[in-house]
């Protein structure tokens, strides 16, 4: 107990992106949703009022893609982001350093596929639509 940092109160930070992925988070993978694979998504409408927008993304290079291309407007409608097929804490980092500023949690998305009659990602629900 003896320690200055203790005695102060300060204590080390790890520098920005050294923990991008914690290690409660880690045990969770890999992740696999073994009803969704990248693919085309057809626009459609559905009503759920209230629902916080969230999207579906997984590793590969489709999903990168999108993330890079949608980044902007996911961060303007606060979007959560579900990480449906992930191996690696590695690679989930590298999709959240695509995505600065978004939330990106690695999920099984089987049972939303399955409630929302959802085949693929990259998707965007709001509470008005699902859209590619």
């Amino acid at each position: 107990w003896g320690s200055p940092l203790l005695k102060s109160g300060h204590y080390p930070t790890p520098a920005p992106g050294a923990w991008a992925t914690r290690p409660a988070e880690a045990a969770m993978l890999p992740v696999r949703s073994a009803n969704l694979s990248p693919g085309d998504v057809p626009r459609r409408v559905i009503r759920a009022p209230g629902l916080t927008p969230l999207f579906l993304v997984g590793d590969d290079d489709r999903s990168r893609a999108w993330l890079k291309q949608r980044r902007v407007e996911l961060q303007a409608q606060r979007a959560v982001g579900l990480v449906v097929n992930v191996a690696t804490p590695e690679a989930l980092a590298a999709l959240r350093r695509l995505a600065p500023g978004l939330v990106l949690s690695p999920a099984s998305g089987d049972d939303l596929a399955h409630r929302l009659g959802i085949k693929h990602y990259p998707v965007l629900i709001t509470a008005t639509g699902i859209e590619p």
